[in-house]
């Protein structure tokens, strides 16, 4: 009788915990994530149908994980946050053994007690159904006996399976499991190789005339690849010496291409496209994430002075985050000072004093998924040196030239170009570089990337569309040892904002954070709200 109790009670109180919780109200819309899925079934060949996996969990050390991050396509198409899940969409209505049509359905983690006791709401397929707007949900366990026959369609979209994932004894429907079902079903080859199949697939589509070009393409691929070269066939079709001997390749290549249908290219050009530009919805969480990333850099430029920590300065921008309810960074936060700041992706921001140097801060705010991506460069000790003010400048009026050459039809390249040729003719002109070649060792990334739910989001890099949010950031990195004037060394400086590329031109979204260096001095002179927290000093 007490274990009876004892489960009702518990049943009762992982109720009270579920759906006694309040959470925010401004996350994207069940339409929303619908829409989406529309988007993705428009854009797919006839008769297939798209597999989209969960993010697996990862472990942090023994029994404790990362907090738990879901794939942006798997978030961008349902809304769905909790791990050991599968989405398909289907091409086009299918019907169930009732005579029931559907053209989507998503296998979802069960609702579980004493699991969401120690772990938080799950929502179950009644939630999935009710919450995400799914009409047909089933638990992860029915993925195996729900009776989707893959072999039937002429395309199985899906990615590339990392196998990254562990098996855990305690589910038996976790991602290992799912996957691992999905495989034996699609007759998933064990040595799949996606540049493989899309050039198996090339040559069997190419007419045998047309031959010898695609034989001669094929043997550079194989000189980069050495999964190629290991591969009879096409090691045999790029060497034939006539069209009658790559034909009898061919053919074996065609039986291959016949045999499977699993498609690993198409679901990434798809979700480029469609995540390149903004809708309405996810712009208003996107300048949300990047205001609040405007707010830390401006909250530290008031608090900085030279006894700062890296570490401390990093708190500063990630304690305002959490102020304004952004969940997560959108990327290991930066902060680095003086030299630090030529390592590009420096995290370790252990740096006790940052003293008299300039400071390297490149962070974003994750709000609701959608990431922003801001740097400024200040002095830490609220005045730029001559030297820093001169680079610090020429960055800035490298970053304007990139800004605005960030419009609508122009290359994705546009906004490095512009900046590159205005950091070459400073550098050769303050003598630090000899030409343009030499300068490169101070700039040596590009400006631009999309913005979105992933810090590097997906798009097709291509002509620049309207809604679409990139980052212009050109640096200039002069480290100790370098060959120019030892004034010049351990001077790191870049600048980023965040761009919406509209019709009318470029909106800066972070412009709220001081750029100009004189406007960063004026401000860093500002009291901070910060400088009267002291904590107790500790042995």
């Amino acid at each position: 009788m007490k274990s009876i109790i004892a489960a009702i009670f518990l049943s009762f109180m992982g109720g009270v915990f579920v759906f006694g919780q309040e959470v925010p109200q401004d996350y994207l819309s069940a339409d929303f994530h619908k829409g989406r899925r529309e988007a993705v079934r428009n854009m797919m060949p006839q008769n297939s149908v798209a597999v989209f996996f969960a993010n697996p969990e990862r472990n942090r050390s023994n029994d404790v994980d990362y907090i738990y991050h879901q794939d942006p396509d798997f978030y961008y198409l349902t809304g769905y946050k909790e791990p050991n899940a599968v989405l398909l969409i289907f091409s086009e209505d299918q019907r169930d053994a009732t005579g029931n049509t559907y053209d989507e359905m998503i296998f979802v983690q069960p609702r579980d007690p004493r699991a969401e006791q120690w772990n938080g709401k799950r929502l179950g397929v009644e939630g999935a159904k009710k919450q995400l707007g799914f009409e047909v949900a089933f638990e992860g366990k029915d993925f195996f006996s729900v009776g989707i026959d893959f072999k039937s369609y002429d395309k199985v979209l899906c990615y590339e399976f990392k196998n990254d994932y562990r098996n855990s004894d305690r589910n038996n429907a976790d991602l290992f499991d799912l996957v691992k079902h999905f495989k034996v079903k699609t007759d998933y080859p064990s040595d799949y190789d996606p540049t493989k199949q899309r050039i198996y697939t090339t040559i069997a589509a190419t007419d045998i005339e047309n031959s010898a070009s695609v034989a001669q393409n094929l043997g550079r691929y194989l000189s980069y690849y050495k999964s190629l070269r290991e591969d009879e066939l096409l090691n045999g079709y790029a060497n034939a010496v006539d069209n009658a001997s790559r034909k009898e390749f061919k053919d074996k290549i065609q039986l291959k291409v016949q045999h499977s249908n699993i498609e690993t290219a198409a679901l990434e050009e798809i979700m480029n496209t469609l995540r390149e530009t903004k809708l309405p919805e996810e712009m208003a969480l996107l300048k949300k994430a990047v205001e609040i990333s405007a707010v830390g850099q401006i909250e530290i430029m008031k608090a900085m002075h030279p006894n700062m920590s890296e570490t401390e300065i990093q708190g500063v921008h990630e304690f305002v985050y959490k102020k304004y309810g952004a969940e997560y960074e959108g990327y290991p936060s930066i902060v680095g000072g003086g030299n630090n700041g030529c390592i590009l992706h420096y995290i370790d921001n252990n740096k006790p004093k940052v003293g008299e140097d300039l400071v390297l801060m490149d962070l974003g705010a994750e709000y609701h998924g959608y990431t922003a991506d801001v740097t400024r460069t200040i002095p830490a000790s609220g005045k730029f040196t001559e030297e820093q003010k001169t680079i610090y400048d020429l960055v800035y009026e490298a970053q304007e030239a990139g800004i605005a050459a960030s419009k609508v039809g122009a290359p994705f390249q546009a906004p490095g170009n512009a900046a590159r040729n205005v950091i070459n003719k400073g550098l050769i002109a303050l003598g630090i570089a000899k030409n343009d070649n030499d300068a490169r060792q101070y700039f040596p990334h590009g400006t631009s990337h999309y913005l979105g739910l992933d810090v590097h989001d997906k798009g097709t890099y291509q002509l620049f569309k309207e809604n679409t949010v990139i980052t212009v950031e050109p640096g200039i990195y002069i480290p100790e040892g370098s060959p120019c004037d030892e004034k010049w060394w351990g001077i790191a400086v870049r600048i980023e904002d965040d761009i919406l590329i509209t019709k009318d031109g470029p909106v800066n979204l972070s412009s709220m954070a001081p750029r100009k260096s004189e406007e960063i001095e004026k401000l860093m002179a500002q009291k901070s709200a910060l400088d009267d927290f002291v904590l107790p000093k500790l042995d």
